[in-house]
């Protein structure tokens, strides 16, 4: 229970005025944050200031949505926040510097294990974690695992993204399916048809950090392969890593030519281009064409109609190795404002606001936390349902493996990602590529 002396204000007030103002617009969300800033556990300092950078949306209305959450808590709190945005890519090398020379935002967003990077230069926001899991159903397991260190959450991983498998209905049923197949043999077989009959399909082999990592890591782990083991040793080196080579290099040769090259974004225009029928990616794909053909663009509108998703399919391993996107929200040590700073996490992922952002995200993004399992936005369209537990589906970053600083490391330094890409592209014979991955994975891993 919160409880305040301020204006006799406390938890069950807050609660109240929420529900009373649910859905009344922005002035009854300043109206409620108002209410929750009086009763909050976490106070700005004085003259407190924060800035903020993030990755680069996606979805227009899920950045339009977190700007109104961070605009209403300026105004409840006093406190000044300036929001940047970098693309996906950029964040990390970023969030690297600012820590290493202990200056720069207040909070980064970043993705995956992006803080145990640098783990020492994280705020403890147990106290953020306590609060919010108590309240809310607690945490998915995954979000233990890449929030804590050393027993402390250096970071609250503040929603996943749900990397799927993209497709058009219309272009796999020339090619003679009715569906995606479930396996990875029967995959294959779609990819081969659809470069022979339809429209090629194409994954990124570029550095994308999102999107790339995210399919070479299932391909990998859906074979047997792994990077490390339960204890951190390098085990690339095996036969089970070779057969994901192996069919990832056959699965490379149906792609849609320029895949090397591809980062995080080129995807979503080669799909909406009509360039491939298959691609993996978030929803917001599927999201930029409904919001297209809300405007009357009828290609959007013959997209929105025609696309699907799917989960990954099952490789040899016989079950699911997905590995959907987390992304961790920061607070640094340098900070002159950490009591700012927690506030706002804390403020963002309450129920008032979280809610309606989900929504506004249309489930692009979802959620850590057990309690918005309930969110409307998993009934709100079929195509969008098999999103909601990715954050229960997932493997983590370090696979076997642990997800602190060194497998941060490995994957920005794209290790496997690079692996799998020398071989696709003829770069590298399959044990040229295990044995540079491998040097590599020890210099980290040492």
């Amino acid at each position: 229970m919160i409880m305040s002396p301020l204006n006799n204000l406390n938890r069950r007030t807050v609660l109240k005025a929420g529900a009373a103002l649910a859905g009344a617009g922005t002035a009854n969300l300043l109206a409620w944050a108002q209410a929750w800033a009086q009763a909050s556990p976490f106070k700005p300092e004085k003259g407190a200031k924060l800035s903020i950078m993030r990755w680069k949306r996606f979805i227009q209305a899920e950045e339009d949505s977190f700007m109104k959450l961070v605009d209403a808590f300026s105004k409840a709190t006093g406190v000044e926040v300036k929001v940047t945005h970098e693309s996906l890519d950029d964040v990390q090398p970023k969030a690297s510097v600012a820590a290493n020379t202990g200056q720069g935002p207040d909070l980064f967003w970043g993705l995956y294990s992006l803080p145990h990077l640098f783990p020492t230069k994280c705020v403890d926001v147990t106290d953020v974690a306590n609060y919010l899991g108590k309240k809310y159903g607690g945490w998915v397991p995954t979000a233990e695992t890449y929030g804590k260190s050393g027993g402390k959450w250096i970071a609250i991983p503040v929603a996943y993204n749900g990397n799927v498998i993209n497709y058009r209905q219309s272009m796999i049923e020339k090619a003679g399916f009715k569906e995606m197949p479930k396996d990875t043999a029967g995959f294959l077989q779609l990819m081969k048809e659809l470069k022979a009959t339809s429209v090629p399909g194409g994954f990124a082999l570029g550095r994308a950090s999102g999107d790339g990592n995210a399919w070479v890591h299932w391909a990998q782990w859906s074979h047997g392969g792994n990077l490390v083991d339960a204890k951190d040793k390098v085990v690339i080196n095996s036969p089970e890593t070779e057969k994901a080579l192996e069919y990832v290099k056959a699965l490379s040769e149906t792609f849609v030519s320029g895949t090397a090259s591809w980062n995080d974004a080129f995807n979503n225009k080669a799909f909406l281009s009509g360039e491939v029928s298959v691609t993996n990616n978030g929803v917001s794909i599927y999201a930029a064409a409904k919001a297209g053909a809300a405007k009357g663009d009828a290609k959007m509108k013959e997209i929105m109609d025609d696309m699907n998703h799917a989960l990954w399919p099952v490789g040899p391993v016989g079950k699911p190795t997905e590995f959907h996107i987390a992304y961790p929200m920061m607070l640094m040590k340098y900070s002159k404002a950490p009591s700012a700073g927690k506030a706002f996490i804390t403020f963002m992922m309450e129920a008032e606001n979280y809610n309606t952002w989900l929504e506004e995200a249309v489930a692009y993004l979802t959620h850590p936390l057990n309690a918005y399992d309930d969110n409307k936005v998993w009934k709100s369209d079929p195509k969008l349902s098999l999103v909601r537990d990715v954050a229960k589906r997932t493997l983590t970053a370090g696979g076997l493996g642990s997800v602190g600083e060194k497998a941060a490391s490995a994957l920005a330094d794209f290790v496997v990602l690079d692996m799998f890409a020398s071989v696709a592209t003829g770069r590298a014979t399959i044990k040229e590529a295990i044995s540079v991955a491998e040097r590599q994975a020890k210099r980290i891993y040492r």
